[in-house]
């Protein structure tokens, strides 16, 4: 089998990985162990966080939720299920926009959840 030193292949990987690392501590914008190290790790973090960033934001908009719940006189519990029950199909992103920025509206939809409840149970 013939011998391969993998010259330019080698250098552009190595390259690749300084520039991804560039403005690390020491060692780790230099040298390129150091460097492959940090950036995997770097990669990782960025891995999780896009998903914690989804989770993040899931619980803020609940939160901005059920404070205007509070404020209507209702839990959130019951107003999402008043609200699926009512067969009203706004997700929480939307809901907690309509929240903090449209009191008239949302109690409309607190009305709707209301109406639902007494009418399911």
């Amino acid at each position: 089998m013939p011998r391969v030193k993998r010259g330019t292949k080698r250098r552009a990987s190595r390259q690749k990985t300084l520039e991804r690392a560039s403005g690390y501590f020491l060692t780790k914008s230099r040298l390129h162990r150091a460097a492959q190290e940090a950036v995997e790790k770097a990669l990782r973090y960025a891995y999780v966080g896009r998903r914690n960033k989804k989770r993040d934001f899931r619980s803020l908009w609940i939160v901005r939720i059920n404070a205007g719940c509070r404020q209507a006189g209702i839990t959130y519990s019951k107003f999402m299920h008043g609200l699926k029950a009512a067969g009203v199909a706004l997700d929480r992103k939307v809901l907690a926009e309509v929240a903090a920025n449209d009191a008239a509206g949302f109690a409309l939809l607190v009305e709707k959840a209301k109406a639902a409840l007494e009418q399911a149970g």
